[in-house]
Protein backbone atom coordinates (compact mmCIF):
# COMPACT_ATOMS: atom_id res chain seq x y z
CA UNK A 1 0.00 0.00 0.00
CA UNK A 2 1.28 3.01 -1.25
CA UNK A 3 0.57 7.01 0.39
CA UNK A 4 -0.39 8.90 -2.44
CA UNK A 5 1.39 12.47 -1.94
CA UNK A 6 -1.03 15.32 -1.68
CA UNK A 7 -1.00 18.44 -3.36
CA UNK A 8 -0.79 21.89 -1.70
CA UNK A 9 -3.26 23.62 -3.40
CA UNK A 10 -2.84 26.91 -4.78
CA UNK A 11 -4.63 29.79 -2.55
CA UNK A 12 -7.41 31.19 -5.10
CA UNK A 13 -7.78 35.04 -6.07
CA UNK A 14 -10.79 35.32 -4.03
CA UNK A 15 -9.15 34.01 -0.94
CA UNK A 16 -5.96 36.15 -1.26
CA UNK A 17 -8.72 39.27 -2.08
CA UNK A 18 -10.32 38.00 1.51
CA UNK A 19 -7.06 38.24 3.49
CA UNK A 20 -5.83 41.42 2.09
CA UNK A 21 -9.12 43.04 3.15
CA UNK A 22 -8.78 41.29 6.36
CA UNK A 23 -5.26 43.61 6.87
CA UNK A 24 -5.96 47.14 8.89
CA UNK A 25 -5.97 49.48 6.42
CA UNK A 26 -3.32 51.52 8.16
CA UNK A 27 -1.00 48.45 7.17
CA UNK A 28 -0.01 49.48 3.35
CA UNK A 29 0.75 52.91 5.13
CA UNK A 30 3.48 50.90 6.90
CA UNK A 31 4.47 48.55 4.48
CA UNK A 32 5.31 51.21 2.05
CA UNK A 33 7.41 53.35 4.53
CA UNK A 34 9.39 50.68 5.44
CA UNK A 35 10.46 49.40 2.16
CA UNK A 36 11.00 52.45 0.93
CA UNK A 37 13.53 53.34 3.60
CA UNK A 38 15.02 49.80 3.11
CA UNK A 39 15.43 50.68 -0.46
CA UNK A 40 16.70 54.13 -0.12
CA UNK A 41 19.32 52.90 2.38
CA UNK A 42 20.16 50.13 0.37
CA UNK A 43 20.89 52.58 -2.43
CA UNK A 44 22.89 54.80 -0.17
CA UNK A 45 25.55 52.50 1.35
CA UNK A 46 25.70 50.39 -2.21
CA UNK A 47 26.30 53.18 -3.96
CA UNK A 48 30.14 55.45 -3.93
CA UNK A 49 30.43 58.18 -2.92
CA UNK A 50 31.04 61.07 -5.70
CA UNK A 51 33.48 63.88 -4.57
CA UNK A 52 33.44 67.28 -6.86
CA UNK A 53 35.80 69.64 -7.34
CA UNK A 54 36.12 73.31 -9.44
CA UNK A 55 39.04 75.12 -11.18
CA UNK A 56 38.18 78.44 -12.45
CA UNK A 57 39.42 80.41 -15.77
CA UNK A 58 38.81 84.13 -16.48
CA UNK A 59 38.76 85.47 -19.71
CA UNK A 60 40.89 88.80 -20.67
CA UNK A 61 40.69 91.04 -23.28
CA UNK A 62 43.84 92.69 -24.86
CA UNK A 63 43.98 96.67 -25.70
CA UNK A 64 42.26 96.25 -28.94
CA UNK A 65 39.15 94.38 -27.67
CA UNK A 66 36.41 96.06 -26.01
CA UNK A 67 35.24 94.40 -22.45
CA UNK A 68 32.08 92.84 -23.67
CA UNK A 69 34.32 90.69 -25.91
CA UNK A 70 35.39 88.78 -23.42
CA UNK A 71 31.90 87.71 -21.51
CA UNK A 72 31.09 86.14 -25.34
CA UNK A 73 34.09 84.40 -25.62
CA UNK A 74 33.67 82.70 -22.12
CA UNK A 75 30.22 81.70 -23.19
CA UNK A 76 31.80 80.36 -26.35
CA UNK A 77 34.75 78.28 -24.41
CA UNK A 78 32.27 77.59 -22.02
CA UNK A 79 30.50 75.52 -24.72
CA UNK A 80 34.06 74.20 -25.69
CA UNK A 81 35.63 72.77 -22.91
CA UNK A 82 33.66 69.33 -22.72
CA UNK A 83 34.34 68.98 -26.45
CA UNK A 84 36.75 66.32 -27.87
CA UNK A 85 39.55 68.24 -28.99
CA UNK A 86 40.52 69.93 -25.29
CA UNK A 87 39.38 66.68 -23.65
CA UNK A 88 42.18 64.92 -25.62
CA UNK A 89 45.13 67.11 -24.41
CA UNK A 90 43.43 66.95 -20.85
CA UNK A 91 43.63 63.30 -20.97
CA UNK A 92 47.47 63.26 -20.37
CA UNK A 93 47.36 65.31 -17.28
CA UNK A 94 44.53 63.57 -15.88
CA UNK A 95 46.29 60.30 -16.51
CA UNK A 96 42.39 58.70 -17.55
CA UNK A 97 40.39 58.08 -20.52
CA UNK A 98 38.75 60.81 -22.71
CA UNK A 99 35.07 59.22 -21.92
CA UNK A 100 35.96 59.34 -17.75
CA UNK A 101 36.49 62.89 -18.71
CA UNK A 102 33.37 63.27 -21.11
CA UNK A 103 31.38 61.38 -18.22
CA UNK A 104 32.48 62.96 -15.09
CA UNK A 105 33.74 66.92 -16.14
CA UNK A 106 31.13 70.24 -16.28
CA UNK A 107 31.84 73.49 -17.85
CA UNK A 108 29.20 76.33 -16.65
CA UNK A 109 29.27 79.76 -17.48
CA UNK A 110 27.91 83.20 -16.29
CA UNK A 111 26.29 86.25 -18.37
CA UNK A 112 27.72 88.57 -15.78
CA UNK A 113 31.03 87.96 -15.76
CA UNK A 114 34.08 86.58 -18.40
CA UNK A 115 34.21 83.77 -16.03
CA UNK A 116 34.38 79.99 -16.99
CA UNK A 117 34.11 77.19 -14.04
CA UNK A 118 34.77 73.89 -15.02
CA UNK A 119 34.11 71.19 -12.20
CA UNK A 120 34.92 66.95 -12.05
CA UNK A 121 32.70 64.59 -10.10
CA UNK A 122 34.98 61.41 -9.41
CA UNK A 123 34.88 58.55 -6.59
CA UNK A 124 38.05 59.95 -5.46
CA UNK A 125 38.90 63.37 -4.29
CA UNK A 126 42.17 63.65 -5.42
CA UNK A 127 41.14 62.80 -8.79
CA UNK A 128 38.27 64.95 -8.76
CA UNK A 129 41.13 68.01 -8.74
CA UNK A 130 43.21 66.24 -11.66
CA UNK A 131 40.74 66.31 -13.60
CA UNK A 132 39.01 69.47 -13.31
CA UNK A 133 42.80 71.11 -13.25
CA UNK A 134 43.75 69.17 -16.55
CA UNK A 135 40.74 70.70 -18.79
CA UNK A 136 41.30 74.02 -17.32
CA UNK A 137 44.37 73.78 -18.18
CA UNK A 138 44.18 72.49 -21.52
CA UNK A 139 41.22 75.00 -22.27
CA UNK A 140 43.72 77.96 -21.71
CA UNK A 141 46.13 76.21 -23.91
CA UNK A 142 43.14 76.27 -26.92
CA UNK A 143 42.60 79.92 -26.00
CA UNK A 144 46.28 80.83 -26.42
CA UNK A 145 46.24 79.47 -29.94
CA UNK A 146 43.72 81.92 -30.54
CA UNK A 147 44.37 84.93 -29.56
CA UNK A 148 45.86 87.03 -32.17
CA UNK A 149 42.25 86.22 -33.93
CA UNK A 150 39.63 86.75 -31.20
CA UNK A 151 42.18 89.14 -29.16
CA UNK A 152 41.02 87.53 -26.01
CA UNK A 153 43.14 85.27 -23.75
CA UNK A 154 42.26 82.95 -20.84
CA UNK A 155 44.02 82.95 -17.59
CA UNK A 156 44.25 80.76 -14.70
CA UNK A 157 42.06 82.00 -11.91
CA UNK A 158 41.53 79.59 -9.19
CA UNK A 159 42.64 76.00 -9.09
CA UNK A 160 40.64 73.00 -7.92
CA UNK A 161 40.47 72.45 -4.50
CA UNK A 162 40.35 68.99 -3.06
CA UNK A 163 36.90 68.65 -1.25
CA UNK A 164 37.01 67.03 1.77
CA UNK A 165 33.23 65.77 1.76
CA UNK A 166 31.44 63.81 -0.88
CA UNK A 167 28.60 66.12 -2.64
CA UNK A 168 26.25 63.05 -2.81
CA UNK A 169 23.86 62.27 -0.49
CA UNK A 170 24.76 60.23 2.30
CA UNK A 171 23.10 57.25 3.58
CA UNK A 172 20.89 58.55 6.28
CA UNK A 173 19.36 61.49 3.50
CA UNK A 174 18.47 58.21 0.82
CA UNK A 175 16.63 56.29 4.03
CA UNK A 176 14.62 59.30 4.81
CA UNK A 177 14.10 60.10 1.25
CA UNK A 178 12.93 56.31 0.23
CA UNK A 179 10.81 56.19 3.52
CA UNK A 180 9.34 59.32 2.62
CA UNK A 181 8.70 58.52 -1.22
CA UNK A 182 7.62 54.65 0.24
CA UNK A 183 5.20 56.43 2.90
CA UNK A 184 3.68 58.56 0.06
CA UNK A 185 2.97 55.25 -2.39
CA UNK A 186 1.53 53.48 0.69
CA UNK A 187 -0.83 56.56 1.30
CA UNK A 188 -2.13 56.53 -2.31
CA UNK A 189 -2.56 52.63 -1.87
CA UNK A 190 -4.49 53.60 1.40
CA UNK A 191 -7.04 55.06 -0.97
CA UNK A 192 -7.77 52.50 -3.07
CA UNK A 193 -7.86 49.45 0.26
CA UNK A 194 -10.59 47.32 -0.63
CA UNK A 195 -13.02 47.73 2.07
CA UNK A 196 -11.96 51.30 3.38
CA UNK A 197 -13.95 52.42 6.44
CA UNK A 198 -17.47 54.68 4.68
CA UNK A 199 -16.56 53.17 1.20
CA UNK A 200 -19.91 51.47 0.38
CA UNK A 201 -19.25 48.25 -2.29
CA UNK A 202 -23.21 47.46 -2.67
CA UNK A 203 -24.95 48.96 -5.35
CA UNK A 204 -27.36 51.40 -4.18
CA UNK A 205 -30.44 50.51 -5.53
CA UNK A 206 -32.42 52.50 -8.33
CA UNK A 207 -35.59 54.66 -6.95
CA UNK A 208 -38.73 53.20 -8.42
CA UNK A 209 -41.28 54.69 -10.37
CA UNK A 210 -44.38 53.68 -11.16
CA UNK A 211 -46.06 52.74 -14.13
CA UNK A 212 -49.16 54.08 -15.94
CA UNK A 213 -51.56 51.96 -13.95
CA UNK A 214 -50.49 52.29 -10.98
CA UNK A 215 -50.16 55.99 -11.15
CA UNK A 216 -53.95 56.15 -13.17
CA UNK A 217 -55.18 54.62 -9.60
CA UNK A 218 -53.78 56.53 -7.21
CA UNK A 219 -55.63 59.52 -8.99
CA UNK A 220 -58.83 57.70 -9.24
CA UNK A 221 -58.65 57.22 -5.05
CA UNK A 222 -58.08 60.88 -4.59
Amino acid sequence: MTDTPTRRRRPSPASVLARVRGLPAWSALVAGTLVGGLCGGAYGLLTPPAYTATSYVVAVPTDEAPPEAARGFAQAYGRVATQLAVLGDAQVWAGVPVRTLRDGVRAATSPDAPMVAVTATSSRPGLAVDMADAVARALTQHAEGTRDSTQVRLVRFSRAVEPTEPASASSAVTTLVGASAGGLLGGLALLAWPGRPGRDEDPVPAASVPGPATAADAQGQR
